[in-house]
């Protein structure tokens, strides 16, 4: 396992991140745990994980998985090595009315509500600091989750830049926080929070969690240009594109995957050329003796503006795959072929 350094920050993490978005849903507190151990157990040191999980969001269950990753970090032995751990979490972001995570939940980003946010988290994940707290979604209108055109009809009011990260660096001065990322942002969004930290002399963000795989690369051009100016890290999610490049629906749809169990969930990849491309991909990972798994992770992971990975899974058996793919390192020949269906089937799940 390889440690990077995350952006202009002091924390080096490990190159797969354990994703936990099941836990409470399709994962017991038992799996829950167990994959946990198993995880840091291989070298893993850094964990993810939102105030709105696990997925899809919902009253009944919303907290649950912090509440569970906190039961495992409660564990004496665990306990003792949470200063060589890294926590990750997020708070909601604008847009969506969740009334049942808090009263006001529709200006998500006011300082009343971050404040609240990450008493919230600390308490469920009985830790009293977080390593890296993330914006969820941006507060502003922007086109996600699927979404490409950006819509000036959809503007609303927002809480600012600024006063985002004012709240923040008040978080970060009485150690509730270490570091501050994003998610689901855009190149404007980068550039912005990056000016508006340097003029007013607060916390600057180092990370971005936005979709990355085969099947969405847009990353590669915008984003990547100002995350490497800024010296901010991608945190790649959803690296397997939500199972397709696991190859597990190139025969059809197989029960109790998220795509079957929550089938208005992960819209993205529901795009006309999803399967072509994926099928595609599979067939250089034959050609190479790899799984589709092991090609796609391993692409990922050799991205320069890459960090760590963020692998999720529902058994332990798809954790061990998953993990095992920092073994498989793509060469040039591999990669060529990987582009030339890039250029064929061009981010056909953006």
């Amino acid at each position: 396992m390889e440690y990077k350094r995350l952006g202009s920050s002091d924390l080096l993490v490990s190159e797969i991140c354990l994703g936990t978005m099941t836990y409470g849903q399709q994962n017991t507190i038992a799996e829950a745990h167990e994959q946990l151990n198993y995880a840091i157990a291989q070298g893993i040191n850094f964990i993810d994980t939102a105030e709105m999980y696990p997925v899809p969001p919902k009253a009944e269950t919303q907290g649950k998985t912090e509440k569970y990753i906190g039961e495992w970090l409660a564990q004496p032995h665990i306990k003792q090595q949470r200063d060589k751990l890294i926590i990750a979490t997020k708070i909601i972001g604008t847009g969506r009315n969740y009334k049942w995570l808090r009263d006001d939940a529709i200006a998500a980003l006011s300082r009343k509500n971050i404040l609240q946010a990450i008493d919230d988290s600390m308490t469920r994940l009985q830790t009293d600091y977080i390593d890296l707290y993330q914006i969820h979604w941006p507060d502003r209108n922007v086109p996600m989750f699927g979404q490409v055109a950006f819509d000036p009809k959809n503007e609303r009011e927002i809480v600012s830049i600024s006063e985002q990260l004012e709240t923040f660096a008040e978080l970060i001065k009485v150690g509730k926080i270490r570091h501050l990322g994003v998610s689901n942002e855009t190149p404007w969004g980068i550039c912005e929070f990056s000016h508006a930290a340097k003029q007013l002399n607060l916390p600057k963000i180092v990370s971005i969690q936005n979709a990355y795989s085969l099947l969405n690369r847009t990353f590669d051009s915008a984003l990547a240009e100002a995350c490497y100016r800024e010296q901010v890290s991608l945190l790649a999610y959803s690296p397997l594109g939500f199972g397709h490049l696991s190859g597990k629906y190139v025969q059809g749809s197989p029960s109790n995957t998220r795509i079957t169990l929550f089938p208005s969930f992960g819209q993205r990849y529901q795009k006309v050329n999803v399967h072509a491309a994926t099928a595609e991909y599979m067939a250089i990972a034959q050609k190479y003796n790899l799984s589709l798994t092991q090609l796609a992770l391993a692409f990922v992971r050799s991205r320069w503006f890459v960090s760590s990975t963020i692998i999720g899974a529902t058994s332990v058996e798809q954790l061990k795959e998953n993990i095992d793919s920092v073994n498989v390192q793509l060469n040039a020949e591999i990669l060529t072929e990987i582009d030339q269906v890039h250029s064929r089937y061009f981010n056909p799940a953006p």
